[in-house]
């Protein structure tokens, strides 16, 4: 195997010659009996069909297991990587490499191949090696990080593995992972509360402690889990049914009354461990808060199956198709099906979207890594399978239903989302999002406030303009991507000054304000903000303020930009188009930009001259939520730009 790409492995560029990574080999630890009891069964091979959702999962399954095992240690003589996996973009083993024990094991059973068995042994033995704690826990990562909060998500992989496939396992290995089960129970049962970490931690805890007791028939654990789980239902925000937490402090609103809501984490991790929960205890009043916030967070779903987290509390780990390290919104959306059919479209389409990101068997962060040249992170492939086999086990083959995801059937629609002052606009084939959430996680200049745009989505060409993190900062270190582009900047539009070591923006201003109204049919959005640095501080003490309006149309889309800045002040209208690195650009004329995109062409023209800020190849790019764009910048008193799809 051969590692390529901007960032290599530097010494480990020789593994492959060295024999490090060979093929997986049986071993007498396992078989495959007859009688797994399993939901689904088939075989390995399952024909590709666009429009059935678990044969898109298994197939998409078994291009992951395939690529995780191309970058596993099994070298024995490397005793403290044996059986962890490299990680081509970090350079290292991931703490919680294991994840990916259920779905190997999950393939081994469908394939029948013991390769996939074995590579599970070799990541049990390497996690019990290298992050397992004497207490029952199990840590983040080797030496970055301490937190063991982490250990509800291995504890429900570890029960899980041995509910679908402890009959895979041999007498002795059996036992001792049911033992180790049992002190990680005790841990969970011991250490959480409803306040430990944010809320994806006391939500999923209350299926782990279900499951587990189910498992070892233990009272005390159901009715922790049960605690955890109504517990958890005081955490959905009053108007909009969102679930919230993932922030402090978790229960205090903000001045504007909004609460700390992660898309994200919500759809990928917490959501799906309620569904989990009330499907395995039968308890109605989870599932009945739980359906109806699902039916609220399917909002944001685009039409192309990407996650609309452009405003969220941490939507520093967002990718276009959800978010870095958590699971996947396949088995919530899946099992609850049956009760919404538009919630099979919203699995399909995400898992639809998975595959199109997936690039030599591992699951790239957005869309736009390898033309940007980035390497993917294998986090975001061995937890995503742990998802898809969650599926697989738990939901029934769906037949195709004609059902459409929400915000593909809006249209002259405005959803307003209280609890999080954030709009979804459906016009024509327009999908916009606007947000002066000011709700700000552990640190300054995260998700984008001030009434910007964080999502501007064209049906025929997907995304226009999208939000990223105003800066790009490593807020868990070992968690994202380290940006060494010279030339990456903010995905958001907005107004920006730098002076005095501060940069001064209008999407950092909390206090921003936001109308909409109908127009002679159109939808105009007008806001009003003030540049201010990320601790709300304006330029010199001196407020300068901005309005910018956004009318949507059937066949168009106009920003209108006024600042009151002085003349003589170096502020920019900054206008970051999404744009892949193939895609052809035509500079038409100082003020007209054309790009040709699959099947259609963007056309921008604007009242002023626009600059193309330096990049490289045209292009920069942003890891939130993984685009590439073209960065134009504008100056003048009002900046006026009509973007239309010919």
């Amino acid at each position: 195997m051969k590692f390529t790409g901007r960032r290599n492995f530097l010494k480990w560029s020789g593994l492959a010659a060295s024999g490090l990574l060979l093929p997986h080999h049986a071993d007498a630890r396992f078989n495959f009996p007859e009688n797994t009891v399993l939901r689904d069964q088939g075989v390995a091979h399952i024909p590709h069909d666009p429009e059935d959702l678990h044969s898109l999962a298994f197939n998409l399954l078994k291009r992951w297991g395939d690529g995780l095992l191309a970058h596993q240690v099994s070298d024995t003589n490397f005793t403290g990587l044996y059986g962890g996996i490299l990680c081509p973009a970090c350079a290292s083993v991931h703490g919680r490499s294991a994840d990916a024990i259920l779905p190997l094991m999950y393939l081994g059973h469908r394939t029948k191949d013991p390769k996939y068995q074995h590579a599970a042994m070799g990541l049990y033995d390497w996690m019990e090696e290298k992050v397992s704690m004497p207490d029952g826990s199990w840590v983040s990562e080797i030496v970055i990080s301490d937190w063991t909060g982490i250990s509800v998500f291995t504890a429900v992989m570890l029960a899980e593995t041995l509910t679908h496939f402890g009959g895979m396992l041999d007498k002795a290995t059996k036992h001792k992972w049911e033992e180790r089960l049992k002190k990680a129970a005790e841990f969970l049962y011991r250490d959480f509360t409803i306040h430990t970490g944010n809320i994806n931690y006391p939500i999923t805890c209350s299926y782990a402690l279900a499951l587990i007791g189910t498992y070892f028939n233990e009272p005390k654990y159901l009715a922790r889990g049960k605690a955890l789980a109504h517990e958890g239902l005081q955490y959905f925000t009053p108007n909009d049914h969102l679930l919230y937490g993932e922030g402090h402090p978790e229960k205090e609103p903000t001045a504007k009354g909004c609460y700390s809501v992660d898309l994200g984490y919500n759809v990928e991790e917490s959501l799906q461990a309620l569904v989990l929960y009330a499907k395995l205890t039968g308890d109605q009043e989870v599932f009945d808060t739980v359906l109806r916030s699902m039916k609220a967070h399917a909002e944001f779903m685009l039409p192309d199956g990407g996650w609309d987290n452009s405003w969220g509390t941490r939507n520093f780990k967002w990718t276009y198709w959800g978010s870095r390290t958590s699971d996947g919104c396949q088995p919530g959306y899946a099992i609850m099906a049956e009760y919404d059919p538009s919630f099979y479209q919203v699995a399909l389409h995400n898992t639809q979207l998975l595959d199109r990101c997936t690039k030599k068997g591992l699951l790239h962060g957005g869309p736009h890594y390898t033309d940007h040249g980035e390497l993917p992170c294998v986090h975001h492939t061995f937890c995503h399978s742990k998802a898809l086999t969650t599926l697989l086990l738990k939901s029934s083959p769906a037949k195709q239903n004609t059902a459409q995801l929400p915000r593909l059937k809006a249209d002259d629609v405005v959803k307003e989302f209280k609890d999080i002052q954030t709009w979804l606009i459906a016009k024509g084939g327009w999908r916009g999002t606007v947000t002066a959430y000011d709700e700000e996680y552990l640190m300054k200049s995260g998700h984008a406030s001030g009434g910007a745009l964080t999502m501007l989505w064209h049906q025929k060409v997907g995304p226009v303009i999208t939000a990223s993190m105003t800066t790009y900062q490593l807020v868990e270190n070992f968690n994202m991507q380290r940006d060494k582009d010279p030339y990456s900047v903010c995905l958001t539009p907005r107004f920006q000054l730098t002076g005095d070591q501060h940069l001064y923006t209008n999407i950092h201003d909390l206090k921003a304000t936001v109308k909409h109204q109908e127009v002679r049919g159109d939808i105009l959005f007008e806001t009003f903000s003030a540049l201010v640095d990320e601790s709300q501080a304006p330029y010199e003490k001196t407020a300068i303020g901005c309005k910018v309006s956004y009318r949507f149309t059937a066949d168009q889309f106009k920003i209108t930009a006024v600042c009151d800045a002085d003349d003589a002040l170096p502020v920019k209208y900054m206008l970051p188009v999404i744009s892949a690195s193939g895609e052809k650009l035509t500079r038409v004329s100082d003020r007209e930009l054309r790009i040709e995109k699959a099947g259609a062409v963007l056309r921008l023209v604007a009242n002023v001259p626009f600059d193309i800020e330096p990049s490289r190849n045209g292009r920069v790019f942003n890891f939130v939520p993984g685009l590439e764009a073209v960065p134009l910048s504008f100056r003048g008193k009002k900046i006026e730009v009509l973007i239309t799809i010919i």
